[in-house]
């Protein structure tokens, strides 16, 4: 029996994993980390839905930390077989796994300094930065276009996807004894056509198994050239110089970042921007460049750029210390730092030294999940928190839809609608519920009977069969959810909405003071705070209760960081 499970990346666009169970053995396709609003996080702490050491082989489809990032947990709970990936996305991992645990480490020490201040259990890390390095042991580089056999019986083939540098839709054809084999396809992120530094997506070959990402299911871009998409970046510098204060970045280390740094470079070589000081605050990001160099000949170069990611006025910062003496630079300058998202890393750290200014700029030029800080800003919150602290938001907020890695519904149907003639079932997966609906319409629209069609929920899992002589379709028929660590309470919110209880608590303790500042006099902030308190059901203010003391408190088990 072949069945598939749908563990992540299923009603949101992070979390990829999908649990493959032959008669070979099990085998994983992606091992991603949940990224976004506080309860999506805690589903990363979920128990494993089958013993990670039975697990025999988990193939990657790129390095991204939301279809890799829980690599390091997975081995450090049993599992000991090889991860397979093409050779770039092995080379990438090397620096983004123990990024991900020294983040991981550095996220919770923070959180278990407050809660000693406060009382409070210390939590622990997802995993550590030890628990990452142990994870690169292994990794097993494969090429593009080669098949191999991941499990006796399973063939597997990385294809170039397009996203980012070693991105690969993955093949895989399962045997067991049958008059022909099962083949299934697994898209992972798509990127569009005509995309800086990347091919485009190869054709695969013909599918039975469809799984299709549909961040971008539900929109369509317009087509511009590379050229174009510089000129509205050089728009933006000249406009944030102009303002006065500093441009602001948040950028995903790997692909938005090399993106970025070749345009700069070519903007300022044929004088369309000024040589503005280029901070790349962002070690991970620095690491990633490299690898890039290392694997030039794999990229799509203009032909006029000599030495693509480096110029005069960049400067690549690496210690805590140089990253903090950026903030004595208070105009001028482009800063460029990690998160994409801005949920962690050292862009917190600039936001909070420019949010507040009327003459700073923040430039989005990635996608920004529901809930995360990123999304909060560009959605034109006015007052955020970070690292606890409230920060007004007086920056201009601009964004570059330009530079998408995804692709878009277009560019989608263009990969799909060649393998619909034969293709049994396709799962529409990694997008919400807008865009996988309207993607699972368009693939309809374009010829497969809408009943093949299906966007799964997170535990979802189907029984697969191949053609055969009386069904010229592979057929796909529901099988038992897996239950362990299934969607539920604070996380069914989350995926349902992009919010959470975190999201609303922070909002709320934003209006609450505001209201206390804007009350006339102090008989007024009193009486706001009475009706705050018996709303709460707490005694009045000053009133002996046992409430309030942490201690005695039984310590908790791992949980997501609240910051």
């Amino acid at each position: 029996m072949t069945a598939l499970h749908f563990l992540g990346a299923a009603g949101t666009v992070t979390g990829s994993s999908y649990l493959l169970t032959t008669a070979a053995g099990r085998l994983l396709v992606d091992c991603g980390m949940f990224q976004g609003p506080k309860s999506l996080q805690a589903l990363n702490f979920r128990p494993w839905p089958v013993a990670p050491a039975e697990i025999a082989a988990v193939l990657l489809t790129h390095a991204h930390i939301d279809h890799s990032g829980l690599l390091p947990r997975l081995v450090a709970d049993g599992f000991h077989r090889r991860v397979h990936a093409t050779a770039a996305t092995c080379d990438l991992l090397r620096w983004m796994l123990p990024d991900s645990g020294a983040i991981q480490e550095s996220e919770v020490e923070r959180l278990n300094r407050r809660n000693a201040k406060r009382d409070a259990a210390p939590v622990l890390p997802l995993y550590t930065l030890a628990d990452a390095e142990a994870a690169l042991d292994r990794l097993a580089p494969e090429s593009f276009d080669r098949w191999f056999e991941p499990l006796p019986g399973v063939r597997a083939r990385f294809r170039n996807a397009g996203h980012i540098l070693g991105a690969a839709s993955i093949e895989i054809e399962l045997d067991g004894g049958r008059a022909r084999p099962l083949r299934l396809l697994f898209s992972g992120d798509l990127g569009p056509r005509n995309k800086s530094l990347q091919y485009d997506p190869a054709t695969p070959g013909p599918a039975d198994v469809v799984v299709i990402e549909a961040t971008y299911g539900d929109r369509t871009r317009p087509r511009i050239s590379e050229v174009q998409r510089r000129k509205q970046l050089a728009d933006e510098v000249v406009g944030a110089l102009l303002a006065g204060g500093n441009l602001i970045i948040p950028a995903f280390a790997v692909e938005r970042t090399q993106e970025l740094l070749l345009d700069l470079s070519l903007l300022v070589r044929e004088g369309r921007i000024p040589p503005a000081p280029v901070y790349l605050d962002s070690p991970l990001a620095r690491r990633a460049t490299e690898v890039f160099e290392r694997h030039r000949d794999a990229l799509e170069l203009p032909a006029n750029s000599r030495d693509p990611f480096r110029a005069a006025n960049f400067h690549f910062t690496e210690s805590v210390g140089e990253s903090k003496a950026i903030a004595a630079v208070k105009r001028g300058a482009i800063i460029i730092a990690g998160s994409g998202m801005c949920d962690a890393g050292r862009v917190k750290h600039h936001l909070k030294d420019h949010l507040w200014r009327g003459d700073s700029t923040v430039l989005f030029v990635g996608y920004q999940a529901p809930g995360t800080l990123g999304s909060l800003i560009r959605g034109g919150a006015r007052h955020v928190r970070i690292h606890g602290e409230e920060i007004a938001v007086r920056a201009r907020i601009r964004a570059l839809d330009s530079y998408s890695g995804h692709a878009d519904r277009d560019d989608l149907l263009h990969w799909v609608v060649p393998l619909l003639d034969g293709a049994g079932q396709v799962f529409v997966t990694h997008g919400e519920g807008a865009a996988l609906a309207a993607l699972g319409e368009a693939i309809a629209a374009a010829g497969l009977p809408r009943g093949l069609v299906t966007a799964p929920s997170i535990g979802d899992g189907w029984t697969l069969a191949p053609p055969d002589a009386d069904h010229p379709r592979a057929r796909a028929t529901a099988a038992p959810p897996i239950t362990a660590g299934t969607v539920a309470g604070e996380a069914t919110i989350a995926l349902a909405t992009g919010r959470d209880w975190h999201n609303e608590y922070a909002e709320a303790v934003l209006a609450l003071r505001h209201a206390l500042t804007a009350a006339p006099d102090d008989e007024a902030r009193h009486a706001l705070l009475r009706h705050v308190r018996s709303a709460l059901g707490l005694p009045p203010a000053g009133a002996a209760s046992g409430a309030g003391s942490g201690r005695g408190a039984t310590p908790r088990d791992k949980s997501v960081p609240n910051q």
